[in-house]
């Protein structure tokens, strides 16, 4: 009995003698982990050469910083038709109003948020028209828009930011360009529509009719 006892410690203790062996590294390229080989195959990389600042030239673009990232954005104010506002807006809305009530953004239909929660005014600044604003009355440039979204829009914001949510531009390799809320999205107008995509199976489309 006693000789069984001894015969199970020493398979027992070659058996952690041999899984430690086994587990270190013996020969160059293995390692204890995919984080140790990481660190060990990365540290003579400086950065990849490729770049998309070609794919950039004929964006006008500007540099913003939020949090712990800096990329590129498209400027935004040369983009707008009539901007500057103050172009037409030059004096105060109430003394504006057309006498055969004609409304001169006829063309824009509000589709964002209930009439008793949003309307003109929430976003565009009456005492500046050349400046959004934000909920507490604080001057928002138009090529920071996206400042104005994120007040209710934390969520997509820090996605944004991150580079998680919106489209990049140029691809994949630095510098960082980004679209922002208003390249995607219509601001009177959020929400995208239902459509096709722009190819489909048309067999399949004959077939379930």
């Amino acid at each position: 009995m006693k000789n069984n006892i001894n015969i199970m410690n020493k398979i027992v203790c070659f058996s952690f003698f041999l899984l430690a062996f086994v587990s270190c590294k013996h020969h160059e390229n293995e390692y204890h982990s995919v984080t140790d080989k990481i660190e060990a195959e990365s540290k003579d990389y400086h950065g990849t050469s490729m770049s998309s600042e070609a794919y950039l030239s004929e964006i006008k673009t500007i540099e913003i910083t939020e949090g712990e990232h800096t990329f590129l954005i498209p400027e935004r104010k040369s983009q707008i038709k009539s901007y500057a506002c103050t172009e037409c807006h030059s004096k105060p809305l109430a003394q504006m109003k057309s006498k055969d009530l004609k409304k001169a953004h006829w063309d824009i239909k509000m589709d964002h948020a209930n009439a008793n929660t949003m309307n003109c005014v929430t976003c565009h600044n009456p005492d500046n028209m050349d400046d959004l604003k934000s909920l507490t009355g604080h001057a928002i440039d138009f090529n920071t828009s996206y400042n104005l979204c994120n007040q209710c829009h934390t969520k997509q914001f820090e996605d944004w930011k991150g580079g998680a949510h919106g489209k990049r531009i140029g691809g994949w390799a630095p510098p960082r360009a980004s679209m922002t809320c208003v390249n995607c999205h219509d601001p009177h107008k959020p929400h995208f529509e239902s459509r096709w995509p722009a190819r489909f199976n048309t067999q399949k489309e004959k077939e379930r009719k």
